[in-house]
């Protein structure tokens, strides 16, 4: 029954199933310890041969209801919530790449992500190659090589706010014997669904709109339970885990072999799962994601089309609008086009500088996708880490303001930018 229900009905009801006499409302299970009849039950967890919990470093029952809330929104196989959207990438990559190996990902994406790939993984070995999203099939093919392992990209890039062209890159995956990893991140499954589009893996940093408050900072990674792990190039999927008597992930998982190996491999040994009070939270703040999307698309919509009329506004960057370069695509792949929008004031990054001292109602953040609006300047903040070229290939240029349009009245989120523009 669960599997015909429309997403609005799956964000409220799945996830946490009472039983009679059960707390109707999903409760914390704040244990890090659960209790078992017998001596062989546990032995039985600790080989992988029964389902339950043996310690909240890997799994717990809050958590768990959130991972069937997302796994079942996505139309995955099965989901893993880990500590943040950082460490949901990097537990979703290092799951299938081993010190040696490469992976492709698309150069416009968030900043943190891109010094995740070129640094951090490269200190464990692991090589990456950012590319021009607007590259051809044929000429994208050219930078794989036999140790290439997946493929990845963002459904909406932030903050370029390009749209992932699915059927390319998904076809190129495909053709390459790889894995297509996309984060949803910007566009939830509430506006877009990349498994029904090609993709084999999802991610998320739960810390954005599914929370939704800004309060808990988590990720989730979901599994589409439909690549073949078994090609030839992956052999960690259908080798013996000596960690585990040696258990073959392929032949005892079948179609979960890449998200049981996610956990019991590296949440295991790393301890980087999800606090069941975080769980909680997202999944409280998860159970209105589809309210809450549609107005912040709505405002978002609206504030955009203001600002691209504005005498002082240089330009205006949102996938809502007609002149937006991906515009057909949006309307292709998403159900609305989320509430992020990207703008830029005449007079250059010191004009924008002003303009973002003098909101009222809009404030200075770092963070993105919750109930307030707020700006950034990526260039100077999230962004700054990286190279110029770097930033250049991920859309980001020095006068580029990111607004994270909040549910307030959007007659006030209007007047806000309207006053702070009139000061320049």
């Amino acid at each position: 029954m669960q599997d015909n229900w429309a997403v609005e009905t799956k964000a409220i009801q799945c996830g946490w199933e009472p039983k009679n006499g059960e707390p109707r409302v999903l409760p914390i299970y704040q244990s890090t310890t659960y209790k078992y009849d017998s001596a062989k039950e546990v032995a039985m967890l600790f080989d992988l041969e029964a389902a339950g919990h043996m310690y909240s470093r890997i799994s717990n029952p809050t958590c768990e209801a959130l991972e069937n809330k997302i796994a079942a929104l996505e139309g995955g196989v099965g989901a893993l919530v880990t500590s943040s959207g950082q460490n949901a990438l990097t537990v979703a990559i290092m799951n299938i790449c081993s010190s040696g190996d490469h992976f492709i990902a698309v150069g416009a994406i968030y900043g943190g992500t891109v010094s995740l790939f070129t640094n951090t993984l490269k200190k464990m070995g692991v090589e990456v190659t950012l590319v021009d999203a607007s590259l051809s099939k044929e000429e994208l093919k050219g930078y794989f090589k036999p140790n290439t392992k997946a493929l990845f990209g963002e459904t909406i890039a932030n903050p370029a706010l390009d749209i992932l062209d699915f059927e390319k890159f998904s076809s190129l995956a495909k053709e390459m014997r790889v894995p297509f990893i996309v984060d949803n991140t910007f566009a939830t499954p509430y506006l877009c669904r990349p498994l029904e589009h090609g993709a084999d893996i999802v991610i998320h940093s739960a810390t954005k709109y599914l929370d939704g408050h800004a309060i808990s900072v988590g990720g989730v990674i979901v599994d589409g339970g439909k690549f073949d792990w078994s090609n030839g190039k992956f052999p960690e999927f259908t080798t013996p885990d000596k960690s585990y008597h040696g258990i073959v992930y392929t032949e005892k998982f079948g179609k979960l072999a890449y998200i049981v190996k996610a956990r019991f491999q590296w949440i295991r040994d790393i301890g980087s799962y999800l606090s069941p009070m975080n769980a909680f939270l997202t999944n409280l703040g998860t159970e209105t994601l589809h309210v809450r999307m549609d107005r912040h698309c709505e405002n978002a919509k609206k504030l955009a089309e203001f600002l691209e009329k504005h005498p002082r506004v240089g330009w205006v960057n949102y996938p809502g609008l007609s002149s937006h370069k991906h515009f057909q695509r949006a309307k292709k792949y998403l159900k609305g086009e989320s509430g992020v929008l990207t703008f830029g004031v005449k007079g250059g990054m010191a004009e924008g500088e002003k303009v973002m001292n003098a909101l009222k109602l809009a404030a200075i953040v770092v963070h993105v996708a919750d109930v307030r609006t707020g700006v950034l300047h990526p260039a100077s903040m999230t962004h700054r880490q990286l190279s110029k070229e770097e930033q250049a290939l991920a859309g980001v240029t020095p006068d580029l303001i990111r607004v994270t349009v909040g549910l307030e009245n959007i007659d006030d989120i209007i007047k806000d930018f309207d006053q702070a523009l009139r000061q320049i």
